[in-house]
């Protein structure tokens, strides 16, 4: 449903991304890994129209939506867990929730409702009238996740998805993310954790200095440990 071609992207005179090509079909878990600093944000910033590309082009269903401003983007069915969370903190949990609250008329995939999301997230649900600022980077966390499952996008991609948080809330942000999954959208995810990612992606791709320097499935990654190695590790 989503294919990058091509794709370049610069911030003034400085170029981060020289062709980048990366697919991710329906239903599909794709992960977007590298050292920090190689061109992943840029990317995302890059499909959902938060900077406009220089060159190549950014297909959804075969549509052309290279440099849409990122309402159209959405209006797609991609939904976007930013780095940062950027969550509304002077709005409550569930205002934060009910803000983006969006249906899909004759959705395959599962309809996310208050309800749905407070089930995959029950600690959001105890946390419901407390303001975004007074709840922790984890409960944040989820409250991103859970805002962009009110938009029920067909692809939800996560920036750094659970980067700062506590190893526990780090595995139930992990098994969260295979219940979307398994609910039927397709995910494209940033993070460091190789492992854990593998436990529920399909395919990974590498990316270095703003090219695409590896792509395979999760039993060609853990075939060629090397690559971990070379690419991602400091």
């Amino acid at each position: 449903m989503l294919k990058v071609e091509a794709l370049e992207s610069a911030y003034g005179d400085s170029r981060i991304l020289f062709g980048i090509d990366l697919a991710v079909a329906a239903g599909e878990a794709v992960t977007l890994i590298g050292r920090n600093g190689m061109g992943k944000t840029t990317t995302v910033k890059s499909i959902f129209g938060l900077l406009k590309p220089t060159a190549g082009r950014v297909l959804v269903d075969g549509d052309d939506l290279t440099g849409q401003p990122p309402h159209r983007i959405a209006q797609r069915g991609l939904g976007l867990v930013p780095e940062g969370r950027q969550i509304f903190p002077t709005l409550s949990v569930e205002e934060n929730l009910v803000a983006t609250r969006r249906s899909r008329e004759g959705a395959k995939a599962a309809q996310w409702t208050l309800d749905e999301v407070y089930r995959l997230f029950p600690r959001l649900k105890e946390r419901r009238r407390n303001m975004g600022n007074q709840i922790s980077g984890g409960e944040q966390q989820m409250l991103a996740i859970g805002r962009a499952l009110m938009t029920n996008p067909r692809l939800v991609v996560l920036d750094e998805a659970t980067e700062g948080l506590a190893p526990l809330i780090r595995e139930e942000i992990w098994t969260c993310l295979a219940a979307i999954k398994q609910a039927g959208a397709a995910i494209l995810v940033i993070d460091k954790n190789v492992e854990a990612l593998s436990r529920f992606a399909d395919r990974h791709v590498v990316i270095e200095k703003g090219r695409v320097a590896w792509e395979g499935t999760t039993a060609d990654l853990i075939a060629t440990p090397e690559i971990k190695d070379r690419f991602l590790h400091v």
